[in-house]
């Protein structure tokens, strides 16, 4: 089964066969008390009757680790999630490992097979399809998971950590409905998220209680970064009946709506208003600041962080489904609109 020196014994062989996850045995190796006697002692039986040997005298006092998995990270909120995990990770004595996988098979692959070389206690996915056959590997290295923002629809396994994205961009609208606007622009997100497929249903159900029709003219795709709400922006602003408000879901592309306003001519709120979501830290120092729907994404972090290492000592969760409330942050962006 294994070589003479035992250097083929893997950690997974030794957790399969003992029906444990890999982080606990590699708590026992590292010499960790967070495991149950009789589990210590099977496993150490294992690793003694397989000769397993770890690589280096390092790989014995490596600390455990979460691996955190995002499609890019090129964006403000990944930052805040990052600093959310790190400091539960800290606080609980592990260290996080952070990737990004760009949505690429060849980068997924290469990930997991870096992974396997760790002291991972868990993995936490953000906006991220986790496709079958990194379920099933995962399943296999009995590795806990928890998902942030899912694209598509999680395993069932496994606990996902959101927002109230549907309430949230309800109460935007809401917002700017209630100061007189009829004609609103909204700017979604990527259509494989459920949380921009929520955004789209709130700004929606908003239209509906007011009694207003969506026009579909007034709905623009997007993708959360920048240029897709500039895009966005320059084609609302250059229809015939432009919108007197617009609603982009999230805070990239509303700064992305602004400078398509400045393109245009046009001030914000004066001449059109703009309302965003996340209320990324820099939002409130851009001119005017933005009036945005809050997400706790320090705090998803957290959460997802303290899930993950919960599971990965064996408890219990009370939900696997977990969603954190959203707050509209007021600023100066939205004004009543301007008779015409």
């Amino acid at each position: 089964m294994g070589s003479e020196n035992g250097r083929n014994v893997t950690i997974a062989m030794i957790a399969r066969l003992a029906g444990v996850s890999v982080p606990t045995v590699s708590r026992v190796i590292n010499g960790r008390s967070d495991v149950a006697p009789q589990t210590r002692e099977r496993v150490e039986e294992l690793l003694t009757r397989h000769g397993y040997r770890p690589r280096s005298a390092a790989r014995r006092t490596q600390s455990a680790l979460i691996d955190l998995v995002f499609n890019d990270l090129d964006s403000p909120w990944a930052v805040e999630i990052i600093r959310g995990v790190e400091d539960v990770a800290q606080a609980s004595g592990a260290g996080t490992v952070v990737s990004a996988i760009h949505r690429r098979t060849s980068s997924a692959k290469q990930w997991l097979d870096n992974m396997r070389t760790r002291s991972t206690e868990g993995v936490i996915f953000v906006t991220s399809m986790v496709e079958p056959p990194l379920q099933a590997e995962l399943r296999r290295l009995r590795l806990p998971v928890v998902i942030v923002d899912p694209a598509g629809v999680a395993p069932q396994e496994a606990p996902t950590i959101g927002a109230t994205n549907w309430a949230g961009s309800l109460r935007a609208n809401q917002y700017l409905l209630g100061l007189g606007h009829r004609r609103i622009g909204f700017i979604a997100g990527p259509p494989q998220l459920m949380c921009s497929r929520a955004r789209m249903d709130g700004y929606r159900a908003a239209l509906d209680a007011a009694g207003l029709a969506v026009d579909d003219r007034l709905v623009r795709p997007g993708n959360f970064y920048h240029e897709s709400g500039y895009t966005a922006g320059m084609h609302l602003l250059g229809l015939p009946e432009p919108p007197t408000a617009i609603f982009a879901s999230s805070d990239q592309m509303a700064l992305g709506v602004y400078e398509a306003v400045r393109k245009r001519g046009l001030r914000v709120p004066d001449d059109v208003s703009v309302v965003g979501f996340d209320d990324l830290p820099e939002v409130r120092w851009c001119s005017p600041p933005l009036t945005t729907i809050r997400q706790p994404l320090a705090e998803m972090g957290m959460l997802a962080a303290r899930t993950v290492l919960r599971l990965a000592r064996g408890e219990t969760i009370e939900s696997p489904r977990i969603e954190l409330a959203t707050d509209l942050v007021v600023r100066d962006s939205a004004a009543a609109p301007r008779s015409r």
